[in-house]
Order: structure tokens, then sequence, then C-alpha cells
């Protein structure tokens, strides 16, 4: 049985559905997030019980579609060593590094640093890279993808195990040597999307399982499939399911729920009903992307913490 950092706790709780949040929180998607800000902002999520906070890997400043806010980021361990610093409690992680880009082994080596820097707070969530021109100017052949991804995932594998015995893969594909001494508790690993490996794979293989906001029906045919393949590969049924979610908060607490793409705008109180039906489902973790809309992204945190945050256990 895996033995986890803290981390997994913190974020996958049984029973309960817990709150992350995407960063940077809620900048202006034209320019880099002020640190500084972004830090103050870290704090107080981590003051009033948030899960994780989460960021994207994005290489190159490639928009996608209509979000502009993913083509303008920093280093995304770079930036989760400063919200450690930042942080006491919360958890961070990637919300997907992206595996097919990054040499296994300097990719394990920086999450067993971050980790460590944290003290055992860091998740590494992996996906396996959508933007093509991404993969031109990396000279990587994006019709490989599926298969680099879990080459590569197996190495991760070994290298962020706390057993030593575990790490064989590692110390096999490096000639015999160590890059860092295992971590207090494994690392836990996330496939976000589909990183176009089966369900069955992915039930096999991560510690969790990411995806986006859809429909609710759609979502408990999803989920029902990841218990089947679960059931399949005789695996824990426990195994945390998470969903992402666009978030435009309404300061009228009653303001009726209205979709969005791959979200929803709504008010306190609409949101509390959605987050109800979540848990209803057995999503284990929700992480809000609060870009969307006008108001200031402290007021967001500050509502959604004091108000629906510690009703998060009790929903049903």
């Amino acid at each position: 049985m895996p033995h986890f950092n803290s981390a997994y706790a913190e974020v996958f709780k049984a029973g309960e559905l817990t709150l992350g949040l995407m960063t940077p929180l809620g900048d202006d998607k034209r320019d880099l997030a002020v640190m500084d800000d972004q830090f103050r902002l870290a704090a107080m999520a981590d003051e009033l019980g948030f899960g994780a906070l989460w960021v994207r890997d994005v290489p190159l400043m490639i928009p996608q579609g209509d979000d502009n806010t993913a083509s303008n980021l920093d280093d995304p361990f770079i930036w989760l060593a400063g919200m450690a610093g930042a942080t006491k409690r919360i958890a961070l992680g990637t919300a997907a590094a992206v595996l097919t880009l990054r040499h296994p082994l300097h990719l394990a080596k920086t999450a067993l640093s971050m980790d460590r820097l944290s003290k055992g707070r860091f998740i590494l969530g992996l996906g396996s890279g959508d933007r093509p021109a991404e993969f031109s100017a990396f000279r990587q052949d994006p019709e490989t993808r599926a298969e680099v991804y879990r080459e590569r995932w197996a190495l991760l594998r070994s290298a962020l195990n706390s057993s030593p015995e575990r790490r064989a893969a590692l110390r096999s594909a490096t000639g015999g040597f160590d890059i860092m001494g295992p971590p207090a508790g494994d690392i836990p690993m996330v496939v976000v999307g589909s990183a176009r490996q089966s369900l069955q794979w992915i039930a096999g293989n991560a510690d969790a399982w990411a995806t986006y906001h859809r429909e609710q029906e759609r979502q408990q045919g999803r989920i029902g499939l990841w218990r089947q393949s679960l059931e399949q590969k005789g695996e824990s049924l426990g195994k945390p399911f998470i969903q992402s979610l666009q978030l435009e908060l309404k300061s009228d607490p009653d303001a009726v729920a209205e979709p969005l793409e791959l979200g929803l705008r709504t008010g306190r109180n609409g949101l509390r009903s959605y987050l109800a039906s979540l848990k209803s489902m057995d999503v284990s973790h929700a992480i809000l992307n609060l870009t969307l809309g006008q108001r200031h992204a402290e007021d967001v945190i500050e509502e959604i913490g004091r108000y629906v945050l510690p009703g998060c256990s009790l929903l049903e």
C-alpha cells in the first residue's frame, strides 16, 4: 500500500469534498501575475482552509481558444516554490505538468525538491500536452505522446516512491545512480485529462484522476466508467476523482446558476447546491478557476472561504 505525503490526506478526505484554487488567482489575463499579490492571496486561502493551490504548465505563450490566461505564466515549479514559502498547510499541485515535453529525470528531481521544500505538501499532476506548436518547438513527435507518457510515468513512479526497494527502475535508468534520496512519503501522481490513455490504465497507475466540468448527467456517466475501471483493475473504489470548474461568482448570494463553458456563473448559494451535486457523485476535490468576472479575487476567495467552505463536509 502507498504511504503518501501529507498533501494526499489534506486534499483527499474520505467522504468529503475539498476545494482548491487554480493560480494565478483572478489576475489580469494580459499580464504576468504580480507575485506579491498572489502570495498574499495564497496565504489568505491557506488561512481560510482551502485544500490546494494548483498551477498549469504552459511552456510557450500559445493562446488556446478564448482562454488566454494560460499563455502568459511563470515556470510552474518556481511559482509553486514561492507559494510554498507564503503558506503553511495548503497542498500545492501541478494541473498539469506536460510530461511529454519534460525530461523525466529533471522532472523527478524537481518534484522531489518541491516536496522537500514544501514539507510534503506537493502533488504532481501530469498531462500529455495539447498544443501542437509546442511539440514542434521542442522537436518532439506528437504522435508518440501516449507511449512516451507511459514510459516516463513509470520512471517517475519509481523516483517519487518512498520505499528504496521500489526505486529500482530509477537506478536502472541511471546506471545505478540516484538523483535524490527517497521522499518521506510517496508523492501523489495524478493523471490530468485523458493523457491519451485508457481509463483502465489510469485506474491501474494513477493515484487520482482529474478532468474538467461536464453537464451533471455526463459527469455521472464518466464517474461510473471510472468506478468500473477501478473494479476491473482490482483497485480501491476510494481512488479520488477530481474536477475543475470555471467559476464566475456573482455578488448576489441568490443569483441563479447559469452555465458557462467548462463551468458556471452563480451566487454562493447556487455554488453550494452545485458542490452538493458533486459530492453526491463522489467527487473528492474541485479546482475552482476564478479568472472570470469583474470581482476582485480577494473578495471571491473570502466569500467562498467564509460561507461555502465551512459547510463542504456537511453538503447533502
